[in-house]
This record gives C-alpha cells, sequence and structure tokens, in this order.
C-alpha cells in the first residue's frame, strides 16, 4: 500500500489477529478490543495506541486466568 505524499507509516501497528467476533459487551474475542476501541483506533496516536494495547494485555490475561 502507498503511503500519500508527507506520510510515514504508523509505527503501531494494528493489534487485529483476524479473528474477530464480538461478545455480548461488544469485546472482540480476537483482539481483546471494544467496538469503540476498533473504530477509533485508525483516529488515535501512537501513544494511545500504546496504552490500549497495555489494556488488551491486561485483558487477556485477565479472560485466562477465569
Amino acid at each position: 500500500m502507498n503511503m500519500p505524499y508527507g506520510q510515514n507509516k504508523p509505527t503501531v501497528e494494528t493489534p487485529c489477529v483476524r479473528h474477530c467476533c464480538l461478545d455480548s459487551n461488544d469485546m472482540c474475542l480476537g483482539c481483546r478490543r471494544s467496538l469503540d476501541e476498533i473504530l477509533a483506533w485508525h483516529s488515535m496516536n501512537d501513544q494511545q495506541k500504546s496504552a490500549l494495547i497495555a489494556i488488551m494485555q491486561q485483558r487477556a490475561i485477565a479472560c485466562k486466568n477465569r
């Protein structure tokens, strides 16, 4: 994919693992993002994306411990 002139490739890649399935709380069972977080991903800056990835990692750990 070509980036428009003057734009750099994002440094934080999407956490999507292509196993999209929302639970009853609109939480993706693949990446552990909420539907709102998925929709907002492209408007987030790298700092926000990194913070969200940390939250997603905690969600995944909590889910495994259930």
